[in-house]
């Protein structure tokens, strides 16, 4: 037999029950009312086991409502923080299951909110949403179900935004390099080619040939001095490939490259 000799209050109701030989148990508040647990009472150690028992339960459970009391979670991200906790396996599987039986965790319903949010709060495309889910332990049936809650329709306007946006950010660079720019942009957000096609098509990028001038002597003008430790041919074909790459026209790279010289030589 053991005999009970404190029962420590920690937090979150929780208590250390400790017995006169050492033995030190975490318990529960629900735990302790269950067994009648007391100081000094006696309690054999068959008991005393299925106490312990009992009480890494509750207490998992208890940690995962803590867990869900902020925002929804999939079962793999509660699993994931309760193996931070050191519940033991077979813990998680009863507060899986308990979980579940409550309807406080259904991954399809955790899936479908977290594209809503997204839809409404971000800019990331269906692409991006799947990886994220998926990384948070979501089946690839359930990641499909909760992206038709997604639309064309709303990518296409969603992705126009964004591209919207990124051309502003780009405003300084070529006709051409905007566009891949942007284009590249949608991409990395996790829109399809077929909604990127769609946005660019109607997404108004005029090409403006003062703008365009401003352009490319703003960005040679960077590369010159840059390269300005070459010989004046080494110099200008490394110039010549750089604004070309960038997508300035031929013609254009010539003639900044002459005015560029004519001022050298005024010097």
């Amino acid at each position: 037999m053991e005999v009970i000799q404190s029962i420590r209050k920690l937090k979150n109701n929780n208590y250390t029950l400790t017995t006169k030989n050492g033995r030190k148990i975490r318990v529960s508040e629900d735990t302790l009312v269950r067994h009648r647990l007391l100081k000094g009472e006696e309690i054999s150690e068959e008991v005393l086991d299925q106490v312990e028992k009992e009480a890494e339960l509750d207490i998992g459970y208890q940690q995962a409502l803590f867990f869900l009391n902020y925002q929804l979670r999939s079962e793999k991200e509660i699993k994931d923080y309760l193996k931070k906790k050191e519940i033991s396996e077979e813990g998680i599987v009863y507060v899986i299951d308990k979980l579940q039986g409550l309807s406080l965790l259904d991954d399809l319903v955790f899936a479908e909110s977290y594209v809503r949010t997204v839809i409404k709060t971000q800019d990331k495309g269906p692409q991006t949403i799947k990886q994220q889910l998926f990384k948070k332990g979501i089946s690839d049936e359930n990641i499909q179900k909760a992206l038709d809650l997604f639309s064309f329709d709303d990518q296409e306007e969603a992705a126009t935004k964004v591209a919207e946006k990124a051309l502003r950010k780009y405003q300084n660079k070529s006709h051409k390099e905007q566009i891949n720019k942007v284009r590249q942009h949608l991409f990395t957000k996790g829109y399809s080619k077929d909604v990127i096609s769609l946005v660019m098509e109607n997404l108004e990028v005029e090409k403006n040939e003062d703008d365009e001038w401003e352009s490319i002597v703003s960005e040679g003008d960077k590369l010159w001095r840059k390269n300005r430790r070459f010989d004046p041919s080494k110099r200008k074909q490394k110039i010549r490939q750089s604004l070309f790459t960038k997508g300035f026209d031929f013609d254009a790279i010539n003639r900044f490259i002459e005015e560029k010289e004519m001022e050298d030589d005024n010097e």
